[in-house]
């Protein structure tokens, strides 16, 4: 039995890159012999396990056989005879294809580490074909190592090509493409990978929204999304807007149809419906009522955050209209029902005068500026 760093914590760590978690594949063993061990069986498709302290995952060596269309439907074999290579060339990238024995050496039958210094994704192997997911997996790296040099090999895109043009790509559930794209918006670069598959011809099967794509678009959005505060999810709900507010999404149901979490979609409407109102040359009290109402700001805050962290990137007038847009929060969020109770009113009335007080301070506020 002998165990091997794989896949990402390899290619990683000899791009000097921080190594998020490590995967091992052990070669020799068999599901029994794990469990002897202390490991503790957690895949169904095939024999993954966890460490017994680390809980790092260790997956038997396998071969996989494509059965049908799709990227599910593989027959696995896991016997003890398979070999690290066998396992490493059903792998999607050269790249991800090397491993590392316990003494630090390097197994890199398919020149991974070439490719790597040369800046170059390629795949593998033929079986490459076999996986629809591994067209966004090329997208995604391509993405997230641009900024390093990093191209796809031609031979790939062409494979890739070839795949989109078969209809690959349809077979995919919008949960799992909603997750590729999600992990591209944490990348910061999703105007690399929607150029590689606007290029291949995929972007319908990804964003089926999204009908105009170009170079300046491409620019426009990396240059607003660079300078978004980076705070986790209000900055992926922020980035998503970004990346899709120019689309025409009429008609389209975000969240039952393509499967895009009620916070992203709802960060996308907000958007859309507002930034009209920031636009306006007509900016007055009134105004600003609409969008704090529109965007329930009195009891749901966050999505005033998340819009203001949006608009203000978008150019110089969005940016001032944001900065007011939070004072006149400020300023009439400190309205109280009690003080319009005191000056006598009651019931519906009271929301009504509060209204009318909130009004008044925007627009002191406003005529300040």
């Amino acid at each position: 039995m002998k165990v091997y760093l794989v896949g990402g914590a390899v290619r990683d760590k000899l791009l000097g890159r921080p190594i998020l978690e490590r995967d091992y594949v052990v070669v020799g063993a068999t599901i029994r012999e794990m469990l002897k061990l202390g490991y503790q069986q957690v895949g169904k498709d095939f024999p993954v396990f966890l460490h017994p302290q680390s809980k790092d995952e260790h997956a038997l060596a396998r071969t996989e056989r494509k059965q049908g269309q799709g990227y599910t439907g593989f027959i696995c074999d896991f016997a003890p005879t398979i070999t690290l290579e066998d396992d490493l060339i059903r792998r999607d990238l050269t790249v991800n294809a090397i491993a590392e024995d316990d003494q630090g050496n390097l197994i890199d039958p398919y020149h991974g580490k070439a490719d790597l210094d040369n800046k170059i994704l390629r795949h593998v192997s033929d079986a490459f074909s076999e996986d629809p997911l591994r067209i966004l997996r090329v997208a995604r790296f391509a993405a997230r190592y641009n900024h390093l040099g990093f191209t796809i090999a031609q031979d790939t895109l062409q494979l890739m090509s070839n795949m989109v043009a078969a209809g690959e790509l349809k077979t995919l559930t919008k949960e799992r493409v909603w997750m590729e794209i999600e992990k591209s918006l944490k990348d910061g670069a999703i105007h690399i990978f929607t150029n590689v598959l606007s290029d291949l011809n995929a972007l319908s099967y990804v964003t089926p929204w999204q009908t105009h794509w170009d170079q300046n678009t491409a620019n426009t959005i990396a240059d607003q999304i660079s300078k978004l505060d980076q705070n986790n999810e209000t900055y992926l709900r922020s980035a998503f807007s970004l990346w899709q507010y120019h689309s025409d999404l009429n008609g389209y149901d975000l969240e039952q149809t393509h499967k895009i979490p009620k916070a992203y979609a709802d960060t996308l409407r907000d958007l859309q419906t507002n930034l009209p109102f920031l636009q306006s040359v007509d900016w007055h009290a009134e105004t600003v009522m609409t969008i704090l109402n529109q965007l329930d700001a009195w009891r749901r805050p966050e999505r005033l955050s998340v819009f203001i962290n949006t608009v203000r990137v978008i150019d110089d007038h969005c940016a001032d209209k944001a900065i007011e847009l939070n004072k006149s929060y400020k300023a009439a969020s400190n309205v109280k029902a009690q003080e319009v109770i005191e000056l006598g009113a009651q019931g519906p009335e009271i929301k009504k005068e509060m209204d009318k007080l909130k009004l008044k301070r925007i627009q002191s506020l406003l005529d300040l500026n």
